[in-house]
């Protein structure tokens, strides 16, 4: 699941880079001094993963209640099929039943402080412009949401974001330093591979769901394991 995460964040971030690009390249960075550079893109990234982690633990606590209630396997099989149902539903239906709309004030206010924090140069500003970075809507984001409520735990959540978080820092520093490495065509082509590997993802977390007695992949419920342990007995 956790390679799935950082796999994820790697394909994803060709997405992130017109979402968050712009802001990226944007960065009030020390031209100057590449010590300094490495240094303040590094706290960036170290703020949008800190925002990925409490997003995580948030939704974490989520999956965490549903598993408390026995309902980890259907939760498993139930993110699974929605991340494929959202690649398969056209972009248009999703327009129309913009559930996020109430949030936009949020939204605004969030992009609001960037704006603030990018004409500043101080200490934290590499930090909370990474952190407020986190909480832009994205939907390779709310794929990995997905998977941090199946994990059916606050720890697991927090660490599926963090680890999709780090699989966006190798092309998002790239584009940083050379913001055209990477042209159109290759892109556009990269980015029609991100929805075929989140359906697989998908498919992942339903095989994981249905409890196939596979090590890693599908495990057997544990419930099962100890039933059959007591019947023996």
């Amino acid at each position: 699941m956790l390679i799935s995460a950082f796999v994820l964040g790697l394909l994803g971030s060709f997405h992130c880079l017109g979402m968050c690009g712009p802001i990226a390249f944007m960065l009030p960075l020390d031209r100057t001094n590449a010590y300094k550079k490495v240094s303040q893109i590094t706290v960036y990234h170290v703020g949008r993963l800190l925002a990925y982690s409490i997003i995580g633990l948030v939704f974490g606590l989520i999956g965490k209640s549903l598993y408390i209630f026995g309902f980890q396997q259907q939760l498993s099989i139930i993110t699974g099929v929605l991340m494929i149902l959202i690649v398969l539903i056209p972009q248009k239906i999703f327009n129309k039943y913009n559930v996020s709309k109430p949030i936009y004030k949020l939204i605004s206010k969030v992009k609001s402080a960037l704006g603030t924090a990018l004409k500043k140069k101080t200490a934290d500003t590499f930090l909370t412009i990474g952190f407020l970075n986190g909480f832009l809507p994205c939907g390779l984001v709310y794929m990995a949401l997905f998977g941090a409520i199946a994990g059916g735990d606050t720890f697991k959540g927090s660490l599926y974001m963090a680890v999709f978080g780090l699989g966006t820092i190798p092309l998002m520093t790239t584009a940083i330093y050379f913001s055209n490495f990477l042209k159109g065509t290759a892109r556009q082509k990269i980015q029609k591979a991100i929805p075929v590997f989140v359906i697989f993802i998908g498919l992942l977390f339903i095989i994981r769901g249905l409890g196939l007695g596979i090590p890693y992949v599908s495990p057997a419920p544990v419930i099962d394991n100890v039933s059959s342990a007591i019947e023996c007995h």
